[in-house]
């Protein structure tokens, strides 16, 4: 009986030996392997792993993802132009050597948040105070975040860390200047548009002037065109009326009589002193016309 049971205790420390010798290292993390609180070896590949029971090895664990800080408070920064302003940011980091972050921080997430958002705030001081607002705000935001990144990136290289990206969520004006700043932004933006007016009524009357010069172009055409036209038609009728003019005089100088008097009389309230047997008057005397007046 006795011996059963020391069989039993016997397995059942080899059992928890064991258990405490092996240990499994995620696709998520790093290990590192300490011998008696002194570092003995980092793995960075997963996989089931051995070690020597506690308390002559013990593991620590980091994790190897992608990390995220992002700290609720804004950061007062100071442009070129002397206007304060809240830049809220966050960055993006992720340990690349287990053991320079173990011996920069003590293996502390929370160490290396403080470090590198002390970091952070200088290198965006250093990038930010020598812009302007609207640099800041709009046209050299991306420069911005390119710079900042860089200069961190720099900064905490030797501490085992690497820097992913920096980013600037948000930039909001103190409120002590804020409405002076929306004031001159107003005005600036009326500035442009009343250039732009400008400049549109410019080009307007550019093309109206060009409009009307292309009328009185085509007008002076067309009237070239139809004074042409018409001289033609007169020729060609005058050629006309004396072909058939020439083949009976007599119907000819009727015809220019009538043409005449519809010319004279046409128009009411002409007055006309003419002596009635003047030959002007020969086809209202006689019926026989020219034929009459000659008997």
């Amino acid at each position: 009986m006795n011996k059963r049971f020391l069989s039993i205790a016997v397995l059942i420390a080899a059992l928890l030996a064991f258990g405490s010798s092996v240990f499994v290292v995620d696709q998520r993390q790093y290990a590192i392997v300490f011998t008696l609180g002194e570092f003995k070896r980092d793995i960075r590949e997963p996989g089931l792993y051995f070690k020597l029971p506690p308390p002559f090895q013990n593991v620590m664990y980091f994790d190897r993802r992608i990390l995220t800080i992002d700290t609720p408070d804004a950061d007062r920064v100071q442009t070129s132009e002397k206007k304060n302003l809240l830049v809220d940011t966050y960055v993006k980091w992720r340990i690349a050597d287990p053991r320079l972050f173990f011996v920069s921080f003590q293996g502390s997430e929370r160490g290396a948040q403080d470090r590198m958002g002390i970091i952070v705030r200088e290198a965006l001081q250093n990038a930010i105070t020598r812009r302007t607002v609207n640099d800041v705000s709009s046209s050299q935001r991306d420069a911005i975040m390119a710079e900042v990144t860089q200069a961190v990136a720099e900064r905490v290289r030797g501490l085992g860390v690497e820097i992913i990206d920096v980013r600037l969520k948000r930039v909001d004006f103190v409120p002590e200047i804020s409405e002076s700043v929306f004031r001159r932004m107003e005005a600036e933006r009326k500035r442009v548009a009343n250039e732009q007016r400008s400049i549109g009524s410019a080009e307007g009357e550019k093309i109206r002037a060009d409009a009307d010069r292309q009328r009185e172009v085509i007008l002076a055409q067309a009237y070239s065109e139809a004074q042409t036209i018409k001289g033609e038609g007169d020729a060609k009728a005058a050629a006309i009326y004396a072909e058939a003019f020439g083949q009976n005089p007599e119907f000819a100088a009727f015809y220019r009589s009538l043409d005449a008097y519809k010319q004279s009389f046409g128009k009411g309230g002409n007055v006309m002193v003419v002596d009635p047997s003047s030959d002007f008057f020969r086809y209202f005397r006689q019926s026989g016309g020219a034929a009459g007046a000659r008997k």
